[in-house]
């Protein structure tokens, strides 16, 4: 038992041991306690926050599965079969089953006349229409980026085609493409005979380029638009200032700020241009004489209406070939220089 003494100058070191015991402790004991108290707040605090961010993930996850399961069924799926069967004699429905024949499709693929008739044809297509529509669209962009009255009519008037159905597109020009069709009675107000567009070799591609031109050229009509929106004001006015004129701020101002733009709208026109079918397929059915016959209408009525389902998928594997090149090197070609330096 400690003994406490008194002092002039104030209490013993025994009375400060005794002191400090009663109250608990060292000082040196209260302030790792403290310490202790705060690793503790701070632990609990990451636990919520590990917590809190499984939970956030857990959610993101579950939201995708959808999507996740629709891209693997009708996207993965088919383009691992179709990597597979393209090497197989498989039938749509036949009692044997698939074999492994090797590149034999292939082989039969190049020695086929009417695949590089398709080709041909697609390709001429795909050359005509991506400049034919693209510019175009863009004239349509420039004409309707004004602000006056009427003009949100006029961007209504030229988006409707994109609205409406390809099928019932192509049907209204296949009646305007008719001998006696509308075309051709506005073509003899004039004196002019018209030809037998869809009926002609000469002239069922040139027709199926035109109509697909018109219905498309509002969707990238509104691209242009939106790219056309983001050029700051300014730097038409300095160019004003400067003493340019029309075609001086098309080239140097206009042109330049739609550089993301243009190689947006170059790549979806190829990639479009070379999936041509809906109109082929109700228009002429890749006729006359396969003069307006394509990759994918030749894959399709290989597939379901030859039944040929390995033979079909080798066409299928070579157009996506030629369709990934095709943008990879449209895409190297209009990127941006200044960003690869």
């Amino acid at each position: 038992m400690s003994t406490i003494t008194s002092t002039p100058g104030g209490p013993t070191p025994d009375a400060s041991g005794a002191s400090a015991g009663a109250s608990g402790g060292t000082p040196a004991d209260a302030s790792g306690g403290r310490r202790a108290a705060k690793q503790a707040h701070a632990s609990g605090g990451k636990t919520k926050h590990i917590k809190g961010a499984r939970s956030s993930t857990t959610v993101a996850l579950l939201m995708l599965l959808p999507a996740a399961v629709l891209l693997i069924t009708f996207l993965l799926i088919p383009i691992g079969l179709t990597f597979g069967l393209a090497f197989t004699n498989a039938r749509l429905i036949s009692p044997r089953p698939a074999e492994f024949i090797g590149v034999d499709n292939f082989v039969r693929l190049f020695s086929d006349d009417t695949f590089w008739a398709s080709l041909r044809n697609t390709i001429v297509f795909a050359v005509v229409i991506v400049p034919v529509q693209s510019a175009c669209a863009l004239g349509l962009a420039l004409l309707v980026n004004v602000k006056m009255r009427g003009t949100n009519f006029f961007r209504t008037v030229y988006f409707l085609p994109v609205v409406t159905s390809m099928v019932v597109v192509s049907m209204l020009w296949l009646f305007m493409y008719q001998p006696n069709g509308l075309i051709n009675q506005v073509l003899l107000k004039f004196g002019i005979v018209g030809p037998d567009w869809l009926g002609d070799p000469k002239t069922a591609l040139l027709a199926i380029i035109l109509m697909s031109a018109w219905q498309a050229m509002g969707f990238h009509m509104v691209i242009w638009l939106a790219g056309l929106q983001t050029i700051p004001g300014e730097l038409y006015e300095a160019a004003e200032l400067d003493g340019a004129g029309r075609w001086q701020k098309f080239r140097y101002v206009t042109w330049p700020g739609l550089r993301s733009t243009r190689t947006f709208i170059l790549i979806t026109i190829t990639i479009a241009a070379f999936a041509l079918f809906t109109q082929v397929n109700i228009m002429t059915q890749g006729g006359p004489l396969d003069s307006t016959s394509t990759v994918v209408l030749m894959a399709v009525r290989t597939g379901f209406q030859q039944q040929q389902t390995g033979y079909a998928s080798a066409i299928s594997l070579v157009f996506f070939v030629l369709v990934l090149l095709v943008t990879l090197v449209q895409r190297f070609l209009t990127r941006d220089k200044e960003a690869t330096r």
